[in-house]
């Protein structure tokens, strides 16, 4: 019942187009140029220097940059070890596990709650 129906009401719509109706033309889309940004240029920001930091530099600079990880709450030291065991874990990060305590001693060292 519903399959007449629709093509009942399709045929009606048909119908009220006239005959010879010239195709539709689609206008073009206007196409906009890439924007241009100018990022801010000076010195990368790196890890401070102290015990840890080629460490950390070398094993978490891979995945996030020193600005990223310096511009993290501060944490206590258990929670830093966690962040640590997390990026080992959960996301594959190729950390010893000497490393994974210099990093922790390093970011308790340098963004620890204090």
């Amino acid at each position: 019942m519903f399959r007449h129906t629709r093509i009942a009401l399709l045929a009606a719509s048909l119908a009220t187009f006239p005959a010879g109706l010239p195709a539709a033309t689609a206008t073009p889309l206007e196409l906009h140029p890439k924007p241009e940004v100018d990022l801010p240029v000076g010195d990368d920001v790196g890890f401070p220097e102290g015990p840890g930091s080629d460490v950390i530099a070398s094993n978490c600079t891979a995945c996030h940059s020193a600005d990223h990880t310096l511009n993290q709450p501060a944490l206590s030291r258990d929670e830093w070890r966690k962040v640590v065991d997390k990026m080992i874990a959960a996301y594959k990060a190729p950390i010893t596990s000497e490393d994974a305590r210099t990093i922790v001693d390093y970011l308790d060292r340098v963004k620890g709650e204090r």
